[in-house]
């Protein structure tokens, strides 16, 4: 490596500093030129998190790396460039195992022998990340080239320097910690649907506005909450949630406004209810749809009052609380039909934000997967769990009615379905489209012929409700009246169809 290529190569990051430049293709340009400038078959960003090394850019690796969050202790390798000054080699032999072992690009099977290196990044004098580059062959790398690693890092540090001051990096992470303290699970993604959400979640978290999110079951409609919470005032303080649909209907007011002693059978003892420890800070109503019109009617006063009443007592209680609610009904249609109150809807749906379907956001289902991977890899002990090329493509031709819910269980049931097929404890574990077992995404879920349109005369909501019993008896005969199962068929959530068929008279 000469002194005049290794100007040639560094001269356009160096004037990249001074132009504004999206964070993704700045980064993008820094590992080009770093590949450029140490050929080598796979190259890494990763900013630290804590304890977690989150991957920022890659080139040359799977897709899914982008998604993937690798706890620092369970990756020596990454534990000695940490605690390194310097660049750092390993030898070819080293037992160490490689994070990115099965994830170079292009390579099927396992990756046993093969050069790596890395160098840390340090920002304002603080750890901040590390650079990697991984070669198949081994002895790729010569001990002189630590020097131009050495180099490159600097001029790196300076990147993500001009980079965090740009595009305001470190608020990202503030938008997706979650209010519990849990920093790591995080509203992944890249395509342009998913890149809309995060600018409405930025605007919408620093006003005090009542949100209604909307979206299909499995979205991560309570992750947007948090999200929404974190970017606003109030981070600061409690984020208190309640599923709606988990409780019964003569528990739900107890839950929301608290109650005296002795204010039913059963109440032994004085307590607050979600309004009052969420005083301060933001209250979060999922499944907001299943709440009946009398508890509709006294949420609208408690939302335009601020002032509430524990059941049983007289005594009026202040609170100052932020509402975020959610829901996957059309509340519209439920106030349409009188199911749901306009005033209350209205007062709910002052910002309303769309959640968009995995099925929207195209290969974010693959960055997605990676993050699945690599906590069933951390889970199960393995050296590296993969997907293969047809699995990706199996992964993104799917439709996904179940959302990203349905992409978490379904990466943990075949990760584990395929340790258990194997012999012998395997380093590497790939999983196959096969492994994915995926439906046919050819074939409807209810054939037409299964369930044949009922003759009823009579208004449409009694023609609407015998179909919607004879539609949810054919899919329980089908399930063997498993009522989990169904309700994934149908594309409803346990706690929904329990109820729904409750109304319909099947319970």
């Amino acid at each position: 490596m000469t002194a005049q290529s290794l100007l040639t190569t560094l001269l356009p990051l160096v004037a990249d500093l001074s132009r504004e430049l999206p964070e993704g293709e700045r980064y993008r340009r820094l590992l080009q030129a770093m590949r450029a400038l140490l050929p080598c078959d796979a190259a890494a960003l990763l900013r630290l998190d804590g304890a977690w090394l989150v991957p920022l850019a890659v080139d040359g690796l799977s897709p899914d790396t982008l998604g993937r969050r690798f706890k620092v202790s369970e990756h020596p390798r990454f534990e000695v460039l940490l605690s390194s000054p310097g660049p750092t080699r390993f030898d070819s032999d080293s037992q160490l195992p490689d994070p990115y072992d099965g994830l170079v690009a292009g390579v099927h099977g396992e990756l046993e022998v093969h050069d790596c290196m890395g160098c840390p990044l340090f920002v304002d004098d603080r750890p901040w990340g590390l650079l990697t580059l991984d070669a198949l062959d081994t002895e790729r790398f010569e001990r002189v080239e630590l020097d131009a690693l050495q180099a490159f890092a600097s001029l790196a540090a300076a990147t993500v320097n001009v980079a965090e001051r740009i595009e305001r990096l470190t608020l990202r992470a503030e938008i997706y910690r979650e209010a519990s303290g849990q920093q790591h699970k995080e509203m992944i993604g890249q395509s342009k649907p998913h890149k809309r959400l995060l600018e409405e979640i930025k605007l919408v978290g620093g006003s005090d506005l009542t949100v209604l999110i909307t979206g299909e079951t499995g979205v991560g409609k309570e992750l947007v909450a948090q999200a929404i919470h974190a970017a606003s005032p109030r981070a600061d303080k409690p984020l208190i949630s309640l599923n709606c649909a988990a409780l019964p209907e003569t528990l739900v007011e107890s839950e929301l406004f608290g109650h005296v002693r002795g204010a039913f059978t059963g109440a032994m003892n004085e307590r607050r209810g979600k309004f009052e420890l969420a005083h301060g800070g933001t209250l979060f109503l999922d499944e907001v749809g299943e709440l009946s019109l009398s508890v509709q009617a006294k949420l609208l006063r408690v939302l335009q009052s601020g002032q509430l009443q524990r059941l049983g007592s007289d005594k009026e209680h202040r609170v100052d609380v932020r509402l975020i609610a959610a829901t996957n009904r059309d509340l519209a249609e439920e106030v349409r039909n009188g199911r749901y109150r306009a005033d209350f809807y209205h007062r709910l749906s002052v910002y309303p934000l769309q959640v968009p379907a995995l099925r929207e956001r195209g290969r974010d289902v693959l960055l997605l997967a990676g993050y699945f991977l690599e906590q069933n890899r951390s889970r199960m002990g393995l050296g590296s769990l993969r997907l293969t090329s047809d699995a990706q493509a199996a992964l993104l031709a799917y439709n996904w009615p179940g959302n990203v819910r349905e992409l978490e269980h379904l990466i943990g049931r075949s990760a584990l379905k395929a340790l258990g097929n194997c012999r012998e404890r395997p380093r590497i574990l790939s999983l196959s489209a096969h492994d994915l077992d995926l439906p046919d995404v050819s074939a409807p879920v209810i054939e037409a012929a299964e369930v044949a349109l009922p003759l009823v005369t009579g208004d449409l909501r009694q023609a609407t409700e015998h179909y919607q019993r004879q539609l949810i008896s054919a899919c329980l005969e089908r399930h063997a009246h498993n009522w989990a199962s169904a309700a994934r068929e149908l594309g409803l959530d346990r706690a929904n169809l329990g109820r729904m068929a409750k109304r319909l008279g099947l319970k």
